[in-house]
């Protein structure tokens, strides 16, 4: 009996580590495949996409980067990082005074901003433009960065709010003994025991933010504020026949957040975990 329960432990580990290594080729090899056709040339590419490049040409990216991917980067960058650091704040605001603080109509405002998950971007589309239009914000910075931050509040407060309902409610009590204020005991108690499901957070909204296609194209018109997505499709356009150039501009808009989930992956797993699974 033991030899054979051994044996089946044995089996249950070999299918597991098959599994992940199937599902590690199925992730990895498109990246890979990505990386080593936008070192080709388009000869090398049309003969063969799936071979080595025989000398790597490393000036496709700066080619992708003098053609646009550069100002398409720097307004990625900038919205992601404003977005997010309005969508955390806002949030942790939020589902802080839905958690910790007896507020008039607590459950009717806890369902109104979770009310928000079920609003599809695509059915809001003809009103917000018709509204951005009316008030100045279409094709602008600024308007790109009220839809990226509101249409991410509802989640992170979720996520938030779930976290925080499990946190012990006797720090408050002692802080609110030592003399803290509200706002002093957000800052200074609630948001660090809260930084599991913080660090969560910033990296789903920063991947959001990162790759949003629908509200970059439709809000914007090629005047400067093109996120790296709009852009890359731009670029696709323009170099139709150099298809290398095109996966040196995917390459380097993947790479950042390829490092960043490795960077946060620890604290994203615990957070998560901590958030959706108590």
């Amino acid at each position: 009996m033991v030899i054979v329960a051994r044996l089946g432990r044995g089996i249950r580990a070999v299918l597991v580590w098959v599994i992940l290594i199937a599902l590690a080729i199925v992730v990895i090899y498109p990246l890979a495949w990505m990386v080593m056709n936008a070192l080709k040339t388009n000869a090398e590419l049309f003969g063969d996409p799936f071979s080595l490049p025989s000398s790597p040409l490393w000036q496709n990216f700066a080619t992708a980067w003098r053609q646009g991917v550069g100002d398409f980067v720097g307004t990625s960058v900038s919205l992601t990082v404003l977005a997010t650091l309005l969508t955390e704040l806002i949030s942790a605001w939020a589902a802080y005074a839905l958690t910790r603080v007896n507020i008039p109509l607590n459950r009717t405002m806890t369902v109104l901003v979770l009310a928000g998950l079920m609003l599809a971007p695509t059915v809001a589309l003809i009103p917000l433009v018709k509204m951005f239009q009316s008030l100045g914000l279409y094709d602008s910075f600024a308007g790109l960065l009220i839809l990226y931050t509101a249409f991410r509040i509802p989640f992170t407060v979720f996520l938030m709010r779930a976290y925080m309902l499990d946190l012990p409610r006797e720090v408050d009590e002692a802080a609110a003994l030592d003399g803290a204020s509200r706002a002093a005991t957000f800052w200074r108690i609630i948001l660090p025991m809260s930084m599991p499901i913080i660090a969560t957070t910033i990296v789903l909204n920063v991947l959001q933010n990162w790759n949003e296609y629908l509200f970059a194209m439709i809000f914007t018109s090629g005047s400067g504020v093109q996120t790296l997505p709009v852009g890359l499709s731009d670029l696709m356009s323009k170099n139709g026949t150099q298809y290398p150039v095109v996966f040196a501009g995917m390459v380097i808009a993947a790479v950042p957040m390829v490092v960043l989930f490795f960077a946060c992956q620890r604290y994203f797993v615990r957070g998560l975990a901590g958030g959706v699974g108590k």
